[in-house]
């Protein structure tokens, strides 16, 4: 049960990464972006071409798979994203689904449909038993490692978004552009900023999980729903509310496949109905803004 509840938190935290991007570009820059999972999918192409290829060293592969798919979303908010902004939401959602579709197409068509592999370094491949009996945890170092940089990562953005004055001036471009424009703010460069940080933090999900989750030219789509959950349950109002869901949704994806692989993520899906009819707009919700 503790080895179960230890996985189901690095996974829940591993989706959390890979969630947020979309949680602080629908929630704060109210975009719909269904293109989300074709930059974590990005993060999983980069760190495998590096390491395979140019024998990079692990971590500096999810540095770089930071930096670049952020570079990469920074690009694409400047001349794709940008006009959408003001658009309807359905035609956010055909967008950025089409962008998906033809990141599926064009991976598939570079690097073949064949699952990808990353071959971990010795230091995160082992595994350390703690206690005895029905008290023993077994923890996978790599897991650990997940929890770990991903729990760093939560505080790290949650002060960016609230104690800094960069999340005051995201917050006032998101409730009236013009108003943050005529104090000054450069609502633009903001918005920028934001989607490429998201973007990032999307390819060192996809980075991250590339051993975990699997990798392969379906994974934008294989995995969109989960990220909707993720957002859609755990609210927009802040960190801690898809933190809280992303958490809930690794625990019982992980608990549910382990007691009754029979019903795969029936259970997923279930908690989520639940949790929505007991609180239609999530877990939380950010109140004033329009």
């Amino acid at each position: 049960m503790i080895t179960i509840l230890f996985d189901g938190i690095a996974y829940g935290m591993l989706l959390f990464v890979l969630a947020v991007g979309l949680a602080v570009t629908l929630g704060l820059m109210n975009f719909i972006n269904l293109a989300h999972g074709a930059f974590a999918m990005a993060g999983g192409y980069i760190t495998v071409l590096l390491m395979q290829r140019l024998g990079v060293p692990f971590l500096w592969c999810l540095l770089l798979a930071f930096v670049l798919v952020g570079l990469l979303g920074a690009l694409l908010e400047r001349t794709l994203y940008r006009p959408m902004y003001s658009k309807p939401p359905l035609d956010q959602v055909l967008f950025s689904i089409g962008l998906a579709f033809m990141a599926v197409a064009g991976v598939d068509y570079f690097m073949g449909s064949s699952q990808q592999n990353v071959q971990l370094p010795e230091w995160l491949s082992g595994r350390t038993e703690i206690g005895h009996g029905a008290w023993m945890l077994g923890m996978g170092h790599y897991r650990l490692f997940i929890i770990v940089l991903c729990a760093l990562l939560t505080v790290a953005l949650q002060l960016l978004l609230s104690r800094t004055r960069f999340g005051s001036r995201l917050r006032a471009s998101v409730d009236d552009p013009r108003v943050a424009a005529g104090l000054g703010i450069n609502v633009n460069v903001v918005f920028l900023l934001t989607f490429a940080v998201g973007s990032g933090l999307a390819g060192l999900g996809g980075a991250l999980g590339a051993e975990i989750l699997g990798l392969d030219p379906t994974f934008p789509l294989k995995y969109m729903i989960y990220f909707l959950i993720v957002v859609s349950v755990g609210g927009t109002s802040s960190i801690t509310g898809p933190l809280l869901a992303a958490l809930l949704l690794g625990i019982a994806d992980v608990a549910g496949k382990y007691f009754i692989p029979t019903l795969g993520a029936f259970i997923v899906y279930t908690l989520m109905i639940l949790i929505l009819m007991w609180r239609p707009e999530g877990l939380f919700t950010r109140k004033g803004g329009k």
